[in-house]
């Protein structure tokens, strides 16, 4: 099982999917700033001061990783640092739902998904993604090696 798992070609399909996902949802994010600051203040639960802030900082965090996670920069780091932010969606969309609301889950102003299960379980399928490329970071299929090895002193 472990060799199916570990296999550079399932490890590269993992990066490329997760790390679109984020990618995509990022730029769209860019576009409209102060629609992705409506949809996190429809949460309720940040305070207002921040919600631009956030709505400014968050999408570039969401590019950077999932880029360095397709090209296969930094696997492990870049895979925890997406499934954090998974874990924290996913409580936010599970407390959204819990409490009744009717909102949309803010990942992308153009898909809106509104909270509940089927994000839940989507969000949950990304993060056990992530966990596999963390804990089988297979290299052979990155940018770095394609690069020339350089021998430093």
């Amino acid at each position: 099982m472990k060799k199916l798992i570990d296999n550079p070609y399932i490890i590269l399909i993992c990066r490329i999917l997760v790390g679109y996902v984020f990618l995509s949802f990022g730029i769209s994010k860019i576009a409209d700033p102060a629609f992705f600051a409506k949809e996190i203040g429809n949460y309720g639960i940040a305070p207002e001061w921040s919600l631009n802030l956030i709505a400014l900082i968050l999408p570039w965090i969401e590019i950077f990783a999932g880029l360095m996670l397709i090209m296969g920069i930094n696997i492990k780091a870049n895979s925890l640092l997406i499934a954090s932010l998974l874990v924290f969606f996913i409580v936010m969309i599970a407390s959204a739902w819990a409490r009744g609301l009717d909102i949309s889950c803010g990942c992308s102003a153009h898909n809106p998904m509104k909270v509940g299960l089927p994000k839940i379980l989507e969000n949950s399928a990304c993060t056990i993604l992530c966990v596999l490329m963390w804990m089988f970071p297979n290299k052979g299929l990155t940018i770095s090696n394609l690069l020339p090895k350089t021998d430093e002193n």
